[in-house]
Formats: structure tokens, sequence, C-alpha cells
């Protein structure tokens, strides 16, 4: 051992432990520092998932309720999720799309516990976070146009509650041929909203066909038809409302996960050929006899092999028209073709639809 350090430890000076304690001031201080460090970044985290989980809570909230409820329900919801201190609801714009943005922050005045030695009694810790919500299909109102061709066949809007796997029928539309052997085929079509085993009529249309000498001055609602030896053929449907001043059949969609709709058309079996019977918007085989547009001007035919979203397919706050090509045409056809056709109006709403939520901060 060499004999300074052999020196050093034979020492029995008193000048070693002074240096000692003056030496142990800035490492316990720099330990106290790094605890009271990691302290605030857990607390940060912690006010950061609070903050997250409260800002998405505040955009299920009814659409009217006022920026001071707002506020204390964020509140409440960051206490309730372990945030510590105040947060704030910095902004809340619901755009001209129905797209609502929320804007929050969090501030904690955090206690220290060796940090006090150099007098720093707290440390404030700070947070924020940021919500983009769009609107979604909620609600969608059906109402039949005009229903036509010789085979019976029934249209089912389907929905699947979120967390469920068992899809309910939610709104039907049933047609029944005339048997007046018109060209196309017109004849009683009825809209139902449906609740478990209970339907209930809300709309139906009766259409009635004459032959006539002449279309002059026939009124311009009437469906004017010619066969192919000349006759000519005269149809009027009367539409009637239940109650009258019903709206259709409007369905509440805002507790779906999915939605779709199946039209079944027993008859299409004894086609030549065969033509499916069960026709589904969530069927890339099928899909491709649903038409879809804002008028019947623009209708477009579905893409073979494309699964069909409801909550899209159905723009917010507009009439739309869709309508099928029962089986008795090969498709892609012309929309002309279609023998179901029938409009919905779609309602949406940021608050109701927690898919549609993103996190952007």
């Amino acid at each position: 051992m060499p004999l300074s350090a052999r020196k050093f430890l034979k020492s029995v000076g008193g000048s070693f432990a002074p240096m000692l304690a003056i030496l142990l001031i800035p490492m316990v201080a720099a330990l106290g520092f790094s605890i009271d460090y990691t302290s605030a970044v857990s607390t940060k985290a912690l006010m950061q998932n609070a903050l997250d989980a409260a800002s998405l809570s505040i955009t299920t909230l009814a659409t009217t309720t006022s920026l001071a409820d707002r506020q204390v329900s964020l509140q409440d919801s960051y206490l309730a999720n372990g945030g510590q201190g105040t947060a704030k609801l910095d902004s809340f714009v619901v755009a001209a799309d129905g797209t609502a943005s929320i804007k929050a922050s969090a501030g904690f005045a955090m206690p220290t516990s060796f940090m006090q030695i150099a007098k720093i009694n707290t440390v404030q810790v700070g947070v924020a976070s940021a919500v983009t919500k769009r609107p979604a299909l909620v609600q969608a109102t059906f109402k039949v146009d005009k229903i036509s061709g010789y085979w019976g066949k029934t249209m089912t809007l389907y929905g699947t509650k979120f967390g469920d796997t068992v899809a309910n029928k939610l709104m039907k539309i049933t047609y029944a041929y005339n048997n007046f052997g018109d060209p196309k085929g017109y004849g009683t079509s009825t809209v139902y909203t449906v609740n478990g085993t209970t339907s209930t009529m809300v709309q139906q249309q009766v259409c009635t066909t004459a032959i006539v000498i002449s279309f002059y001055g026939l009124p311009t609602t009437t469906i004017v038809q010619t066969d192919s030896y000349g006759r000519k053929y005269a149809t009027t449907c009367v539409t009637t409302t239940f109650p009258a001043t019903g709206a259709g059949a409007v369905i509440d969609v805002s507790l779906m996960d999915q939605l779709y709709l199946q039209m079944d058309v027993p008859s299409a079996a004894s086609a030549n050929p065969p033509q499916p019977t069960v026709l589904k918007s969530n069927d890339p085989a099928t899909s491709n006899r649903l038409y879809m547009g804002t008028s019947p001007t623009d209708m477009v035919e579905v893409a073979t092999g494309q699964v069909v979203d409801i909550f899209t397919a159905v723009p917010c706050g507009q009439t739309s028209l869709q309508a099928w090509e029962d089986g008795g045409n090969p498709v892609p056809a012309a929309v002309s073709n279609a023998d179901f056709s029938y409009f919905v109006t779609g309602k949406c709403a940021f608050n109701q639809r927690a898919s549609e939520t993103l996190l952007t901060q």
C-alpha cells in the first residue's frame, strides 16, 4: 500500500469530518432534487391522463350545455380521474359542419420534500389537452319514393348496438304488386318502425294503374307507361303518413355500432337464371345492387366488391336517395332499372358517438 494511503487511513485528526459533512450537503440535495423531480414527472403523467379523460367526457354532454356547466363537469371529471389542482376549459368551439374542438389545461403547485432545503416549497406542474370530435349519424328517417316490380320484397334496416353481437331490426319497408299488368308494375308499399317483435306502420303508399287513351291532361305526378303493343298506362300513387303529421320512419341510431340494409326478394330464386334472394349493403357480393345519391340524376351504383358503411352513406343534415335493383336485371345496370326507391334523411351530432373522437394533444 502506498505510504500516502496508509497515512490517510491512520490519520486521527479532526479535519476530515467537517470536509465530509460539507461534501454530503450537495450530494443529499442532488438526491433529494431527483426524488422531487421523479415525483413531479409522475404527477404530470397522472394529471395528463385525468385531463384527457375529462376533456373526452364533456364531448358527450348535450349540445345545448353551457360553457359554465362544461367547466364544472370538466373539473369534476378531472378530479374523479385522479387529477391534481385545477382544470380549465380554455375553449369549446363548434364549427359550421358540426365538428367540436375542445382545448383544456390543468395546473398544480406540487409541494416539494427535499427542494425545501433550497427554499423551493412547490413546483408548478402543467398539462394541456385538445380534442376534436366530428359529427356522426345519430338518426335516420326513411320515406318511400316509388317501388315497382312484379316480385314482392322487403327491405330492412338492421343495427347492432355497441357491445352487442346480434343485429336487430330497426325499420322495414314491404312491397306487394297490384297485379294490374303494366310494364313496370306498381303496387302497395308500407313503411314500419320495428322495436323487438313490434312493428308500427308509419307510412303507406298505394299505387293504382289504369289504361288510358291519351296522356294529355294528366297530373304531372302521374306515372305514364307505354307497353310493346302501344297501350298506355297511367299510375297514380297516394302516400299516407301515420300519424298524418308524422315524418316517416324516424330511427335512433346513436347507440348503434353497426348498421346495414337487407333486401329480401324470395321470388328471385325463380328467375332464369336464378338471382340472389338476399341482398345486403355489407355483403361485397350483393351490395352492387344498391344505388345512392342526392337526387335521381346523380345516383351511382355501388361498385362490385364494396362494403357500404351506412353511417357515411347517409349524409348529415340533408335528404338523400337510395334505390335497389331487386334482381330482375343483371348488374351493373342503369339506375332506371332500380325497382325500390326511398328517401333517407340524416341527422348528425358530435356528442353521441365516441368512435368519432380524436385526441389531438
